[in-house]
């Protein structure tokens, strides 16, 4: 069975993949398999940038098959922040419940008509194998799932802004969702499903 890596250790993003990727005959690791695997700066200018950055520099590391994964949250009126800073939108170390605190902050007195926000996943495979001395890129693929921004967070559900991921057609956050909802219209569902179907045309 081949390996594949998912170059993250943020445990609820590898819970989703790990779900998302259930069906497919491959073994499934992270970095927490490889404890002395270099810490990927995260300096891209984009998502893309990002997920590319991390499935090459884990590849080259481990001569396996790795997935690198970069997302977040697009905010239409604060100019489509904080982007590829929505982990440490609250300063390097923040927590989930800090980054949504500034959310809330900096839209404070904007109505929810005009709170529109998207989640966008960029996930990139590169193949690390001996054979391929600079690393085989095999895909880059993204996702997006458009919502608003809800005027305060609900539910338990899930990681990072989701309590306050609204999504009209459900009158619902992402926290409130039932996960069997959310896999089938989230930013890396959505990813993910892309990648299935380059895997199983590369690993057979």
């Amino acid at each position: 069975m081949i390996e594949l890596i998912i170059a993250t250790t943020n445990s609820g993003k590898l819970r989703e993949i790990r779900e998302l990727l259930k069906d497919l005959d491959v073994k499934i690791t992270s970095l927490s398999d490889y404890p002395d695997a270099p810490k990927v700066e995260e300096d891209g200018k984009n998502f893309a940038q990002n997920a590319i950055k991390k499935a090459a520099a884990i590849a080259l590391y481990t001569k396996k098959l790795t997935l690198g994964e970069d997302s977040g949250l697009e905010v239409k009126a604060l100019g489509n922040r904080p982007g590829i800073y929505s982990a440490r939108f609250a300063g390097n170390g923040a927590t989930d419940k800090k980054n949504n605190a500034k959310l809330l902050r900096e839209l404070r007195g904007v109505p929810l008509k005009k709170r529109q926000a998207r989640y966008r996943c960029f996930a990139a495979l590169v193949d690390g194998q001996p054979a391929c001395r600079t690393g085989r890129r095999i895909d880059v693929v993204s996702g997006s799932c458009a919502g608003v921004i809800a005027l305060k967070g609900k539910g338990r559900n899930g990681f990072g802004y989701d309590p306050l991921f609204l999504i009209p057609r459900y009158n619902k956050t992402f926290g409130e969702l039932d996960r069997a909802v959310k896999s089938k219209i989230s930013h890396r569902a959505r990813a993910l499903n892309k990648v299935k179907k380059v895997l199983k045309k590369y690993v057979g």
